[in-house]
């Protein structure tokens, strides 16, 4: 059984990263960065644990994903850290950014190979350029660059990071209390990704796959008299609407659990509950377009979308154009990319007894291709 707990940090939002993925959700093959990164750490070493520490909303993702374990980080980097401290038994603990994707794997051997008790082990570079610090010129000799992982005592991490002071790295806090620390050689292939044109200096990053990733959703309402009908985002003529939680956009439900499908991310009822008052009364167009940007956050492009409405009243020819043109602005999808189909049940069973309206729809996402960001070839 291995002796050290290995955690990856990723909870920060990447406000410095300009495309629309977060950079923990660039899609390298058929993988996000988190999880590429993540793996390949566990060629390297046979960690005894391995947690990743990201946001709420992307650990329900993430879970998906793998069955490594997840955290919720903290306001800081420091603060994640320590959340994760908290999941940690072994005596030693490995910690790295995920943004720091390009593992060199003799560097981390050689953190790991430094280990000894109450000590923290710390990758470097040594500093070629003239350092001025304000106005006057420095020893670069007596400077160094410093890299994850770092390599610590368990007990000794955590009793550095109990302290109001912020540090930016652990070896920061185990200096202030006077730990001892260990350099050790690092690597220039473990540069960190923090704006877009760092993209270039990753020779270990592939481009996203084109495999496309289709989903299937299906809704159904009955309908209320009194309500207004409200279906792909457009108000039809009808004495009545749809029975539900929010407005009862059918159409628009279905779509979101295409959308949904397709990433892989379950489905309406985990996102937007009909059993919480958040989402009564809720406007379904507000509904999908959080949908879309989720989807943009996760590194998806939506390629097309196709739905099918079943009704036997109310006649929706005339209103067929109007919906396309709707959800393609929702979508920001060119028209032709959205297709509304609508038909009866020919009277059969309850649609036909015209009790409610059943939706049909298929939508295909692709992965963001950030290798045709302009900035990736500067």
């Amino acid at each position: 059984m291995g002796d050290i707990t290995l955690i990856l940090l990723g909870a920060g939002s990447a406000s410095r990263f300009s495309l629309p993925p977060k950079k923990q959700w660039l899609w390298i093959g058929e993988q996000p960065l988190w999880l590429k990164v993540t793996d390949d750490f566990q060629k390297i070493h046979n960690f005894q644990d391995t947690i990743i520490v990201s946001s709420k909303d992307d650990i329900n993702v993430m879970s998906n994903f793998s069955e490594y374990n997840f955290v919720e980080g903290g306001h800081s980097r420091q603060q994640s850290l320590k959340n994760a401290l908290k999941n940690v038994s072994t005596p030693y603990v490995l910690v790295s950014d995920i943004a720091r994707c390009c593992l060199d794997s003799s560097m981390v051997t050689r953190v790991i190979s430094a280990k000894i008790n109450r000590a923290c082990v710390v990758p470097t570079l040594k500093v070629v350029d003239t350092l001025y610090f304000e106005e006057s010129p420095i020893d670069r000799e007596s400077t160094k660059i410093i890299q994850t992982p770092q390599l610590s005592c368990t007990e000794t991490l955590k009793k550095a990071l109990n302290s109001n002071q912020e540090f930016t790295d652990d070896s920061s806090a185990v200096a202030s209390m006077g730990g001892e620390i260990i350099f050790v050689e690092g690597s220039v292939k473990a540069h960190k990704l923090t704006t877009v044109e760092d993209l270039s200096k990753m020779t270990c990053l592939e481009a996203p796959s084109s495999l496309a990733l289709t989903g299937f959703g299906i809704d159904i309402h009955p309908f209320e008299e009194g309500k207004k009908m409200i279906l792909c985002g457009i108000e039809i003529d009808s004495p009545f609407g749809f029975k539900a939680h929010s407005d009862g956009d059918v159409a628009i439900h279905a779509l979101i659990d295409a959308l949904l499908g397709a990433a892989g991310l379950g489905d309406i009822g985990e996102f937007y509950p009909d059993t919480s008052d958040e989402f009564k009364g809720a406007d379904s167009r507000e509904l999908l377009l959080d949908t879309v940007q989720r989807l943009k956050n996760l590194g998806y492009v939506i390629g097309n979308v196709d739905l099918a409405i079943i009704a036997q009243t109310p006649r929706l020819l005339t209103y067929k154009k109007a919906m396309r043109f709707k959800l393609a602005s929702l979508l920001n999808l060119k028209p032709n990319l959205v297709n509304i189909k609508a038909t009866t049940a020919e009277k059969l069973g309850w649609i036909g007894r015209k009790e409610g309206v059943a939706v049909e729809a298929v939508a295909t996402l692709y992965y963001y291709d950030w290798t045709k960001n302009e900035n990736y070839h500067n």
